[in-house]
């Protein structure tokens, strides 16, 4: 063999090296063609993509599930998705590039600076959700822009300059579920959709016709400023019948196709001419003021030419006051209301002049720092999805919120009341959200939770719901946004629920858009929410603490047992690779095994798809209070609990798996 190979080597064989060439190049463009060249081929092809600063080929995109680059969503050491929402990125959106990617499946690009067409999106079959809202796409899609992108559950392309048809191809889409086509110029008539779509916005379009029978039970809301869209649930058709073609000779050509209108009764024409004079009044008596406001100049004039308060640019990490941009301006000036008695600690003045740091942009709003005069911090968030509830409603409600006194609550300090706007007020909590710290990246100087802190935590969580509930017991989910995001720690890892029992000033497309209680299964089955919901959300925080991972069942907006967490739990269980559960960071574990399979049990039985097999909120808070560490026998027995969970769990999967398919 050792002679074969020499004399090889010594007589080169032109076809063996050509051979050998094309192994080496295929190897090469193999190995070359990785994600992390495929995204910055990507990077490069945008227009100022300066907030993409950490895409850099020296550090890998993903570590485990978590993401090392801005914007990228990681499984399992995979790229599962883009979220480069807000970052003042334009260009091309290089679809070539995205398609070499295989296990790509979420892509949003909202809230930019794109333009042109809409991109080829159908080579992307693959792909689960696609968030193009708030760019600038204009012309008409192709028809069969979607055909074949049979896994597409989630599209968003509201608030661009698209035109001409809605295409047919998205009625084809068998697992289509949320589909957001508002702020558009679209024409014609809305496909029949005879899947199971779950939220449907067609409003300020240019459509037309009646609205297919599969979508007549939607918000009228989500048809509004369509002039001639009609039928349930906007205003019945009336057919119109075009005038008879005369002719003297009978012709075969096809007559025109049957007008349709709205019917406009005698009693709307009366409320539109009454809206009519009362915006004439309107007119009459601001046109008075201003009048007045010039022959005494006060306040809210000298206000024009004062600074606004915070940043409308998220990407900022910190700005000073400026002049241009910002969440409230001297011009909206109005009166904070102070919830606990502390009317002389700040008024909307302090918050004005305030030097602001962006915390964060969701997708209800927006939360600021504030360092007023007297260097006390303070979180404002912004609302704008609470512009359906009324002046005294939204009163009551706070006041409402105002009386909760808990030690495991963040109080909400004060409100600022405006129709298209409100303002939370609330103290900075140093620490920041459970999130950063299970998610966030750790060093020497700031490790990982331990277990005994994360016990502390769920503690202290179930002590915070269970007041809300016996407090609250008129509202049908007490908080309705539970994640691990809205518990903020202190520097004692002590955890105060925020953003609590807003669902009911939330918009409601909002809310089933975004809050975690319409990710629950019981809202992607039966449409309807319950007092367990708020337990199925604190079973998946409690497996989020326990293993460290994300719950890539809040990126989607509805549930989706495929990647519920939960779900991977199970199959790990079930792969009898329980070690593999607990997050590999967590320390002060090793005399912990009984406590930590016991709180898994528990998380497991609150992630129950049926919430009738749930326990009580009451009962959860209870198991976990009691909790002690177990010895060899008693932790055996609680593996076996486990198991059994896991199996009737999997016994019900088969019945609800075909949600999924």
């Amino acid at each position: 063999m050792g002679t074969h190979i020499a004399r090889l080597v010594r007589t080169p064989n032109p076809s063996l090296l050509l051979v050998l060439l094309s192994l080496l190049q295929l190897a090469f463009v193999s190995f070359g063609n990785t994600d992390i060249e495929n995204l910055l081929t990507f990077k490069d092809s945008l227009s100022s993509p300066s907030s993409l600063r950490n895409w850099n080929a020296s550090i890998t995109p993903c570590n485990g599930d978590i993401a090392n680059w801005i914007g990228v969503l990681c499984l399992k050491n995979k790229i599962w998705g883009l979220q480069l929402e807000s970052m003042g990125l334009g260009g091309l959106v290089n679809i070539e590039i995205l398609d070499a990617m295989p296990t790509l499946r979420i892509i949003s690009l909202m809230n930019n600076n794109f333009e042109g067409k809409i991109p080829e999106i159908k080579k992307l079959g693959e792909l689960k959700a696609l968030y193009l809202s708030n760019n600038r796409f204009t012309g008409d899609i192709p028809d069969n822009a979607f055909e074949g992108m049979r896994s597409l559950k989630n599209l968003f392309l509201a608030n661009n300059a698209f035109t001409g048809k809605i295409p047919s191809s998205l009625a084809t889409l068998p697992r289509l579920l949320v589909l957001k086509m508002e702020g558009n110029q679209f024409v014609g008539r809305i496909p029949d959709f005879k899947q199971n779509v779950k939220v449907v916005n067609f409003a300020n379009n240019e459509l037309e016709g009646p609205i297919p029978a599969s979508l007549s039970n939607m918000s009228a809301s989500m048809f509004s400023g369509n002039k001639n869209l009609c039928g349930p649930p906007l205003e019945k058709c009336s057919l119109i019948s075009p005038p008879p073609i005369q002719s003297a000779v009978p012709s075969a050509s096809p007559q025109p196709p049957p007008i349709y209108k709205k019917t406009i009764s005698a009693l709307q024409i009366t409320l539109i001419v009454i809206s009519i004079l009362l915006l004439l009044a309107i007119i009459a008596t601001v046109i008075f003021v201003l009048s007045k406001r010039k022959q005494n100049p006060g306040l809210l004039n000298a206000a024009d030419h004062d600074s606004s308060m915070l940043p409308s640019n998220s990407n900022d990490q910190e700005k000073k006051v400026s002049d241009s941009g910002g969440m409230m301006k001297r011009s909206d000036y109005g009166k904070l209301i102070f919830l606990k008695g502390e009317i002389d600690r700040f008024d909307l003045h302090d918050l004005l002049r305030a030097s602001a740091e962006v915390l964060g942009s969701g997708n209800l709003g927006a939360s600021y720092k504030a360092v007023i005069m007297n260097g006390e911090a303070l979180v404002v968030k912004r609302y704008k999805q609470m512009n359906n509830v009324g002046r005294e409603e939204f009163h009551e409600h706070m006041r409402r919120l105002g009386r909760l006194d808990h030690e495991n609550l963040l109080p909400v300090e004060a409100y600022y009341y405006r129709k298209e706007e409100k303002l939370l007020v609330c103290n900075f909590m140093e620490d920041g959200s459970l999130a950063s710290h299970l998610h966030g990246n750790h060093s020497v100087d700031k490790p990982s939770l331990d277990w005994r802190s994360r016990l502390k935590i769920i503690k202290g969580v179930g002590r915070g719901l269970t007041y809300l509930y016996n407090e609250l017991p008129s509202l049908v989910v007490p908080h309705g946004h539970l994640k691990s995001s809205n518990v903020l720690l202190n520097d004692n890892f002590e955890p105060f629920l925020c953003d609590y029992a807003l669902r009911p000033v939330i918009n409601q497309e909002q809310a089933h858009m975004y809050m975690t209680a319409y990710r629950s299964p019981e809202h992607a089955i039966n449409g309807r929410i319950s007092r367990k919901t708020d337990v199925w959300c604190l079973g998946i925080l409690i497996l989020e603490i326990l293993t460290g991972k994300i719950p890539e069942n809040y990126l989607t907006s509805s549930y989706d047992s495929n990647t519920n967490l939960a779900t991977l739990v199970n199959e790990m269980v079930k792969d009898k690779r329980t070690s593999e559960i607990f997050d590999v960071e967590m320390r002060g574990t090793k005399n912990s095994k009984g406590e930590m399979i016991c709180l898994l049990k528990i998380g497991l039985s609150c992630c129950e798809d049926d919430p009738d097999t749930r326990p009580e909120l009451k009962e959860v808070v209870q198991e976990i209070e009691e909790m002690k560490d177990r010895d060899k026998h008693e932790l055996s027995s609680t593996i076996g609990e486990v198991n059994a969970i896991m199996s009737s769990r999997n016994a019900r999967d088969g019945a609800f798996s075909s949600f999924n398919r």
